[in-house]
């Protein structure tokens, strides 16, 4: 059984190739390796599962830059899939944590932006009260959280591509500990989506 330290999951997303990477060598802006699967049903509904059950966003600057960026403009796009739109409006209307030393004060509604080490922001924000804090997709921090034990919920999307080289998820010497897997889902293009439980 799994049990939880407070009352508020941290709740990790993150998309991996097959070979581990979640980037490019050399440019870890380029997400075009993810898009033809990221627009499958299976990695929207992962997406979607995660989301819903969560009431605070946790980004690192780059990221957020990117996801306050563009999801905004699909609020209200025809055509648009629901799920989409769903995670858009869930994004803009949901209190974000960007954690960051350079950015002085945020551009985006319901936003905080916090120069602290990411183990004490994620302290204060479970000693909170809330829903689920969802790391979305920053790499950086949610290596912090591994790295601390901090996380505890994996979610990843597994896309069936080798990118042969690029920049690891899973560093060495992250901490020895058990994971059960709460769901696992195949889908289109070989897209697997999978969740994990840290069992302490």
């Amino acid at each position: 059984m799994t049990e939880q330290s407070g009352g508020r999951r941290v709740v990790t997303k993150m998309s991996l190739s097959l070979d581990g990477r979640y980037a490019r060598p050399g440019d870890p802006l380029d997400m075009s390796w993810v898009m033809p699967y990221a627009l499958t049903d299976v990695a929207r509904d992962h997406l979607t599962g995660l989301w819903q059950s969560a009431t605070t966003a946790l980004l690192g600057r780059v990221n957020a830059e990117g996801f306050l960026g563009f999801w905004p403009t699909v609020i209200g796009t025809e055509g648009v899939d629901p799920r989409d739109e769903g995670f858009a409006k869930w994004l803009v209307a949901t209190d974000k944590v960007v954690l960051s030393s350079t950015l002085g004060q945020a551009p985006w509604e319901r936003t905080e932006v916090i120069d602290k080490p990411t183990s004490e922001v994620v302290a204060d924000l479970k000693a909170a009260e809330g829903g689920d804090i969802l790391v979305l997709s920053s790499a950086s921090v949610i290596k912090a959280l591994l790295a601390d034990d901090k996380v505890d919920r994996l979610a990843l999307t597994i896309f069936p591509v080798f990118l042969g080289g690029g920049p690891r998820l899973f560093d060495d010497g992250l901490p020895a500990g058990r994971w059960s897997l709460v769901s696992q889902t195949a889908g289109e293009h070989g897209t697997l989506a999978l969740v994990y439980d840290r069992v302490r």
